[in-house]
């Protein structure tokens, strides 16, 4: 995960040098080797997702220099990405955010017994029913079809037990650390919201469309309360997206980071947006002649 973008590009480089520095231990030696189990910890992904979406575009200037972009969004972890890229705070003080929201994180994961299910094919409306019927939460509303649950294990399962009869095609319980974006993260909930009530914020030097409301958001005090809101709220995705090509006329996406999977939604949400997506040199050198058609 950037190893090969580093070896080539100094700008990304140095972004996982100034990681490893800042976090106190070795970032880029758990991202380029491994173990898989070390990386997928909740306390070391989301600074590695972090820090590698900003390699990506890092690698991507290095290529187009000229190249700018007009709004920006990230599902959950990676608005904390959009708003580096868009100039609300810089690459450090990001970093140290998303360490203690993804340290706080994994210490609710830890004292709870949580889970996560995606429930397709559903009507929004019946499955907010369902989750209320089960007391769990909504946690993502990824795409027209594709809403995530979050909460105790056991109302999770019993979620995946009644969907069908909320009118849903499936109902699949998801391989995670705990239960994102729900009641359940509570406490870490409270520790960002301090940190962020502690940090310095810029007017984002363009429009960043926020989870919890899907609109954009420009003051400090909004985007303190957004990004510490979407800890235990749900991430409207689907709207983000909806907003961005709707009211901000966005009319093509990058996508930085390891996956395609933000393509995937777009596809789903706006079908034909053109989405580009890089996460590596041979996706950036693909991506790159793309951008530069468009």
């Amino acid at each position: 995960m950037g190893k090969d973008l580093c070896a080539e590009f100094p700008a990304a480089a140095e972004l996982f040098r100034q990681a490893d520095e800042i976090l106190g231990y070795s970032l880029s030696n758990i991202a380029f080797e491994g173990p898989s189990e070390e990386l997928t910890k909740t306390s070391i992904c989301q600074p590695a997702l972090y820090v590698h979406g900003l390699a990506c575009l890092a690698a991507v200037k290095a290529q187009l220099p000229s190249l700018d972009f007009h709004a920006a969004a990230g599902l959950s972890l990676g608005e904390f990405t959009a708003h580096a890229a868009a100039g609300t705070f810089d690459f450090a003080t990001g970093l140290r955010l998303v360490d203690k929201r993804a340290r706080a994180m994994q210490l609710a994961c830890d004292s709870t017994e949580g889970a996560m299910a995606a429930i397709i094919g559903g009507d929004e409306d019946r499955v907010r029913d369902l989750a209320a019927a089960a007391d769990v939460d909504v946690a993502n509303l990824n795409s027209p079809g594709q809403i995530v649950l979050s909460g105790e294990s056991s109302k999770i399962a019993l979620a995946v037990s009644l969907a069908k009869e909320y009118g849903a095609r499936k109902a699949v319980e998801l391989t995670v650390a705990g239960a994102f974006h729900s009641r359940l993260m509570e406490s870490a909930y409270e520790t960002l919201k301090q940190a962020l009530a502690e940090t310095a914020m810029l007017a984002p030097r363009v429009p960043v469309v926020c989870n919890v409301d899907a609109v954009p958001v420009g003051d400090a005090e909004n985007i303190r309360r957004t990004l510490a809101d979407q800890v235990t709220g749900s991430v409207c995705w689907a709207q983000s997206i909806e907003q961005m090509i709707d009211h901000l006329h966005i009319t093509h996406f990058l996508e930085l980071g390891p996956g395609g999977v933000i393509a995937g939604l777009v596809g789903r949400i706006r079908k034909g947006t053109p989405v580009v997506s890089i996460s590596n040199v041979a996706s950036l050198e693909e991506g790159i002649a793309l951008l530069a058609e468009s």
